[in-house]
């Protein structure tokens, strides 16, 4: 008997699936592959139940003659060791970047023989129902709020994207690529107060008040899914932080990063250009329990910013600060530099995880871009946060484009560089 293979990617079996167990039964026996979360989360959605309540469901299914863990989002592996006839996907792998699959599985059959089976797609109000419910539990809080943890657990580096609005938070969300064979997205989202008050037309000086950064939030997590990382910038009094905790908490919001300084906000890019008060370990220390002591459930991070490298105050402060932070209850460590080599930074990482090697280390490499995340994986760090970089690249495009109206009192001349407006319009869900 020949050997066919599908994977599955689903939390919720529908007629889609069924369609596809159904038409792959006509040629032989059928072994389908659970894509494991560490897979999954590569360029799908974040799985919404276990492994191994998604492996059970399969098996379960009439029809599957045998059930595997996939391991990889390409196929090699499995058809290494299967040698499958056929290998059956819906025809939605035939565009985009999930593409790069499909070839992935035409190159590795050919080798022998073996063919794809293109099943039509199943889309209908059924299959969009059981999508959108999905998808809703993934934006509700409780759910939402605990997967940066989750993802800390299964992603060598977690990504997060700059968002400040509902639409950057939709490409955040719905960016996926792929590059030499290999399918990738963001992990997380950035709320920045830079960018935030930025797209506000407002100075970073956190004059725009938590009242409104939380419409953004919200404005957010209406559309999006994917965990949110919040710039507390201060945290304020430490009588006021205690609020901001609970109301992050209770938003969905997974984690908040509060820096060690105090007095009128400053941006730390400027370092030692501007005055920048830093706050003794005591207080801020002080300030981490308070914030920790309030949390209702364990899933929300409070992470502690160093701003000693930024300041010149020297490495062994930098780590002397780190070791107390952790002490008192952050849940990670944010290490910032202004420089362009990111020598300083990784020689934090490395001295700090000599005596600690579990709590997660975030950076923001702006001016140190040209480090990649495999490199600073390599030095521990945890989380790479892109922190402004949407905003730094809308800005021009926009003032481009107003030039060019003005220059030529018509558009024309702007038009073969804008985004069809439907094209924008389609990473928008409709109900």
């Amino acid at each position: 008997m020949k050997t066919v293979y599908s994977c599955f990617t689903t939390d919720v079996i529908h007629e889609g699936h069924l369609n596809i167990i159904n038409q792959a039964k006509k040629y032989g026996r059928l072994v389908i592959g659970v894509l494991s979360d560490e897979a999954m989360v590569k360029f799908d959605r974040f799985p919404t139940v276990s492994f191994d309540e998604r492996f059970e469901m399969i098996k379960n299914l009439e029809g599957v003659d045998e059930v595997i863990c996939q391991s990889d989002i390409m196929y090699n592996d499995v058809i290494s060791k299967y040698k499958p006839d056929y290998v059956i996907h819906g025809d939605n792998w035939l565009s985009g970047p999930t593409k790069a699959i499909r070839n992935n599985v035409e190159s590795l059959l050919s080798t022998y023989g073996g063919e794809i089976i293109d099943v039509p797609y199943t889309f209908n109000e059924n299959v969009k129902h059981v999508d959108d419910k999905i998808r809703e539990k993934l934006m509700m809080p409780e759910f939402r709020r605990k997967r940066l943890k989750q993802l800390l657990n299964i992603r060598p580096v977690v990504k997060a994207l700059e968002v400040h609005s509902g639409l950057t938070g939709l490409i955040a969300e719905k960016t996926v690529v792929e590059h030499e064979g290999r399918l990738d997205q963001f992990d997380a989202m950035w709320i920045s107060s830079l960018c935030d008050s930025t797209a506000k037309g407002k100075p970073d000086i956190e004059l725009v008040d938590m009242t409104s950064r939380f419409r953004t939030i919200e404005d957010v997590t209406e559309v999006t899914t994917k965990p949110i990382i919040f710039d507390g910038d201060t945290g304020g009094l430490t009588e006021h932080f205690v609020y901001t905790v609970r109301s992050l908490e209770r938003m969905g919001v997974s984690a908040v990063i509060i820096e060690d300084k105090t007095g009128l906000k400053k941006n730390s890019l400027f370092g030692t250009e501007v005055a920048q008060t830093q706050d003794s370990i005591e207080n801020f220390s002080n300030k981490i329990r308070a914030g920790k002591k309030v949390q209702l459930t364990d899933d929300f991070m409070i992470i502690a910013r160093i701003e000693s490298l930024i300041l010149e105050r020297g490495m062994e402060d930098a780590l002397t600060r780190a070791h107390a932070f952790v002490e008192a209850g952050a849940d990670a460590i944010m290490i910032h530099s202004r420089k362009k080599d990111p020598a300083e930074i990784l020689e934090f990482c490395d001295k700090f995880r000599l005596d600690n090697k579990e709590t997660p280390i975030v950076v923001v490499p702006s001016s140190f871009n040209t480090i990649t995340e495999e490199e600073l994986a390599m030095h521990g760090v945890n989380i790479v946060i892109y922190a402004n970089q949407l905003t730094r690249s809308a800005f021009p495009a926009m003032e481009e484009t107003a030039k060019d109206i003005l220059r030529y009192h018509r558009a024309k001349e702007v038009d073969d560089r804008l985004m069809p407006i439907k094209d924008i319009i389609s990473l928008i869900d409709t109900l």
